[in-house]
């Protein structure tokens, strides 16, 4: 048995390989590694959220077995995330912008409200291909 929990080190892993990649992605795309927010700003490639998630359900998976209770209250969590994620945030981030350039547009004195970036189902789906290997190896890693 080992000293540390493979769900919690799933999580861990999950979030900071995907905020690193997504971190690399936007410092290769503009040439500059100034980029530091990206660690921790939500939207962009690979959805962390995602990652999180099914990373934690790929472990509870082969952990605990797909016909446990645990798995399918995290399987439910991991829907409820992505699907927030695509469909909520995403539009909700829309809306932000749209309410920022008419704000800008009628140079009015209101303050910029920020606009949280959501994903697109790509950067879902890919976040989730990560949180899935990510999920493997710490399985393998900790059996």
């Amino acid at each position: 048995m080992s000293v540390f929990s493979p769900y919690i080190i799933a999580i861990l892993l999950g979030w900071i390989v995907a905020q690193g990649a997504k971190y690399l992605i936007v410092a290769v795309r503009r040439r500059r590694f100034d980029h530091i927010r990206q660690l921790y700003l939500s939207g962009n490639m690979p959805s962390a959220h995602s990652a999180t998630v099914i990373a934690l359900t790929t472990v509870v998976a082969l952990k605990d077995g797909i016909d446990s209770g645990l798995f399918a209250v995290v399987a439910l969590l991991a829907g409820i995330v992505m699907y927030d994620a695509v469909m909520v945030r995403r539009s909700s981030g829309e809306q932000g912008i749209a309410i920022q350039k008419l704000i800008k547009e009628q140079k009015s004195m209101v303050a910029l409200p920020r606009a949280a970036k959501g994903h697109t189902p790509l950067e879902v789906v890919v976040g989730a291909l990560f949180g899935a290997a990510i999920g493997l190896v710490v399985f393998l890693a900790t059996k």
